[in-house]
C-alpha cells in the first residue's frame, strides 16, 4: 500500500467511529422495536457495521504498519456505555411515542447517509487505489443499507409510491 496522506488517515478514523457509532445504533434501534422483523434487520445492520470495522481496522493496520492501530487513532468505544450521539438519537427515538420504529428508521437513513458521504469523499482523497476501491465498495454497501431503510420506512409509513418495474431496483445503486 502507497504512503496515505493525513486526510486519508483522518478518514479511515472517522470511518471507524462511525462504524462504531452505527453498530451501537442499530441495536439500540433493535431494542427499541416491537416488530420482530424489524428487530431482525437492526441486528443485521449492527453486523454489517460490525464488519466494516474489521474491514477498516484492517486498513488502518496497513496504513500504519503495525497491528497496533488502536493506540494511533482516537475513538469511543466503552463496553456498556452509550456513545454521546448515540444517547442523543436514544432520546430522540424516545420522544415519538408510537412511531419509535418510523423514527429509528429515518435515524439509521440519516447515519448511512453520512456514512456514503465521508467514504465517497475519503476514496476521492486517496491516491491509494486498494484504499479507493476500499471506500466505493464500502459506500455501495451503505447505498444499499440507505435504500433497505428507505423501503422499510416507506413500507411502515404507507408513503411509497408505485414506480415503473425498470425504475425500481435494490442493488444499492441509485
Amino acid at each position: 500500500m502507497e504512503k496515505v496522506t493525513p486526510e486519508v488517515k483522518k478518514a479511515i478514523e472517522e470511518a471507524i467511529q462511525l462504524e462504531i457509532e452505527g453498530r451501537q445504533f442499530f441495536l439500540a434501534a433493535a431494542e427499541a422495536t416491537s416488530h420482530e422483523k424489524g428487530k431482525k434487520m437492526f441486528k443485521w445492520l449492527a453486523d454489517e457495521e460490525a464488519k466494516h470495522m474489521e474491514t477498516f481496522s484492517q486498513l488502518f493496520s496497513e496504513v500504519l504498519g503495525n497491528e497496533d492501530w488502536r493506540s494511533q487513532v482516537h475513538y469511543q468505544e466503552k463496553k456498556g456505555e452509550d456513545l454521546p450521539l448515540v444517547k442523543k438519537l436514544k432520546e430522540r427515538i424516545s420522544q415519538t411515542k408510537g412511531k419509535q420504529e418510523v423514527e429509528a428508521l429515518s435515524i439509521g437513513m440519516e447515519l448511512e447517509q453520512r456514512a456514503i458521504q465521508l467514504f465517497e469523499e475519503a476514496a476521492r482523497q486517496t491516491t491509494d487505489k486498494e484504499a479507493r476501491e476500499i471506500f466505493r465498495k464500502i459506500v455501495e454497501e451503505e447505498k444499499f443499507h440507505y435504500d433497505l431503510l428507505q423501503a422499510q420506512q416507506d413500507s411502515l409509513t404507507r408513503s411509497g409510491y408505485w414506480l415503473d418495474s425498470s425504475d425500481f431496483k435494490m442493488d444499492g445503486l441509485f
